[in-house]
């Protein structure tokens, strides 16, 4: 029996819609920037409820929880590492999110993320980058969160824009 598919981030990921591998193609594997993180959920009076920081170390953004993999580090590992020092949450994976490749400084980054449920929350660890952080909805994040490629791990795979349309 194969191992669950949050196990294969790659094959999940090359089923994904929108993922664009093209960008992977001219790219060294020591030059692709490797990160995970999560999207943490929670049961509230509100409803469901997903956990945003705001990051102001490169400007001001409301974002998911995301880091970049230490050496020797799995990406479930870097997932809830990240998500517990950004937002002092410690979750559990639920299932893969998917992903999304863009450039920095030229180089593809890849950020793969995870849904989780939360555990357990206790202090934000990283204070250096996290200015703040809001239990909101799935609307609401629609309207807070700064980047597309967030945005889009909240629409079914259904509905998520494929490239070049």
């Amino acid at each position: 029996m194969s191992p669950p598919l949050f196990h294969q981030p790659w094959v999940a990921l090359r089923r994904s819609v929108g993922f664009p591998w093209r960008r992977l193609n001219d790219a060294r594997a020591s030059e692709v920037i490797q990160a995970a993180g999560g999207l943490v959920w929670r049961s509230s009076p509100r409803g469901r409820e997903l956990i945003l920081i705001h990051r102001t170390r490169y400007g001001p953004e409301w974002a998911l929880p995301k880091g970049k993999l230490d050496p020797g580090e799995g990406w479930l590992q870097a997932a809830l590492r990240e998500v517990e020092e950004e937002t002092g949450c410690r979750a559990r994976v639920d299932r893969f999110a998917g992903g999304s490749v863009y450039a920095v400084n030229g180089a593809p980054k890849v950020v793969l993320y995870w849904h989780m449920e939360l555990l357990e929350q206790g202090p934000i660890q990283d204070i250096r980058e996290v200015a703040d952080l809001r239990w909101v909805t799935a609307q609401e994040a629609l309207a807070l969160l700064t980047h597309a490629n967030e945005r889009a791990l909240l629409a079914p795979p259904e509905n998520r824009e494929r490239p070049g349309r």
